[in-house]
């Protein structure tokens, strides 16, 4: 596959050009590594006030909304996916190492104030769009709230949240009346043997009632999330596509991807055009093409006589980092603006030091503008997620 040419930078002052290509120079070592390349010690402590002056001598006294969320590559990013927990009451293989991962003590992890905080100011910048994740979100009592509070933010139009559904059902009710218009449900087989062993947990019944429970209170967009592993779930493909038959659901269909811990191999490893066929040949029927909207990480489909659709998740094989509009908050409060790359820096840092709104701007848009026009590819990624997070401390 031909690598695309990066785009020009946008057009400015010679000036300008040279103030950022001395951000641009400077700020991998601040940010912990360029996005896509080795790793380095992530950035934090006084760091981020080196970041702001860089930033400012850049941008200028005056930081733009856009200046703050478009990278070099022009990408205006309106989508930030904030991880409240690290928590998981499942076990997923592909998710987390067998043995574990180390949490984050809780002192060290973002306060409700601060995610808000932070979120509010995304939001002034032009992010419509909030999804929260895990861990688990909804390990957290005050779940509901956190939903109706980012909801209320002016700018956001809607919040989503991604729950593996186990405990889902108890407080339905309360985010869709808190806001809630956004439902993923990660899933990945719909065997009762399968899904202890995969999520080294039981619960398959509970998962499915929260679909349907959502479905049925008028959850806005309810998508099933599924990562196909060869030998593992891939025979269960047509059982998924029989799923959104009646139910008005998406089913997503998600390529395995590398991080730290999962043991990924690449042979194991499905890819969109296997599984479309195996899609069609399930149907008899081909799929039809629908639109996909900017910054959908997904190829749309709709399966003829089904209620829901059907979508795939090419992260590997064909990857969307040309359109990419998304950035993520972790839970400990770092700020990562490629979900395969290394590079981070810690915001909880900079509200704790007492950084103003206008510095943690700066921050930020120091943060976007190193991000990279592409992932580092399948093989690249693979090789460095030993040295990376586990997904369930990302945050999907």
């Amino acid at each position: 596959m031909p690598v695309p040419r990066e785009p020009e930078e946008p057009a400015g002052d010679a000036q300008t050009r040279r103030l950022r290509e001395m951000l641009a120079a400077r700020s991998p070592a601040l940010l912990g590594g360029a996005g896509g390349g080795p790793p380095a010690p992530r950035a934090g402590g006084g760091r981020w006030r080196e970041m702001v002056e860089m930033a400012r001598a850049a941008y200028g006294p005056e930081l733009s909304a856009a200046a703050m969320m478009t990278d070099r590559h022009r990408r205006r990013h309106s989508y930030l996916r904030i991880s409240v927990t690290e928590k998981c009451n499942l076990r997923c293989t592909y998710c987390m190492p067998e043995e574990g991962v180390e949490l984050t003590e809780r002192e060290h992890l973002m306060s409700s104030g601060e995610v808000l905080r932070v979120a509010r100011l995304f939001a002034e910048a032009g992010v419509s769009k909030i999804r929260l994740t895990g861990g688990e979100p909804t390990v957290r009592r005050d779940l509901p709230a956190l939903v109706g509070a980012l909801a209320a933010l002016p700018g956001v139009e809607e919040v989503g949240i991604t729950s593996n559904g186990l405990v889902l059902g108890r407080m339905l009710g309360d985010l869709k009346a808190a806001g809630l218009r956004k439902l993923n449900v990660s899933l990945d087989t719909l065997r009762e043997d399968r899904f202890e062993r995969m999520t080294r947990r039981k619960g398959l019944g509970r998962v499915l009632s929260a679909i349907r429970d959502a479905v049925a209170l008028g959850v806005e967009e309810v998508k099933v999330n599924v990562v196909v592993m060869r030998g593992e779930n891939d025979d269960e493909v047509g059982g998924f596509v029989d799923l959104a038959r009646d139910l008005p659901v998406n089913v997503r269909f998600i390529e395995w991807m590398p991080f730290d811990g999962n043991r990924w191999d690449h042979g194991r490893m499905v890819p969109f055009a296997e599984m479309r066929a195996r899609v069609e040949r399930h149907l008899g029927a081909p799929l039809e093409r629908l639109p996909d909207p900017r910054g959908e990480v997904a190829k749309n489909f709709r399966a003829p006589g089904h209620a829901g659709t059907v979508s795939f998740v090419t992260s590997m094989s064909e990857h969307f980092c040309g359109d990419c509009n998304r950035v993520r908050l972790m839970a400990d409060g770092n700020l990562k603006v490629c979900l395969f790359g290394h590079t981070e820096v810690s915001l909880r840092d900079a509200v704790r030091e007492g950084a103003t709104d206008e510095e943690l701007r700066y921050v930020v848009a120091a943060a976007i503008d190193r991000k990279r026009a592409r992932h580092a590819g399948m093989f690249e990624i693979a090789r460095q997620s030993r040295d990376g997070r586990a997904m369930v401390k990302i945050g999907g």
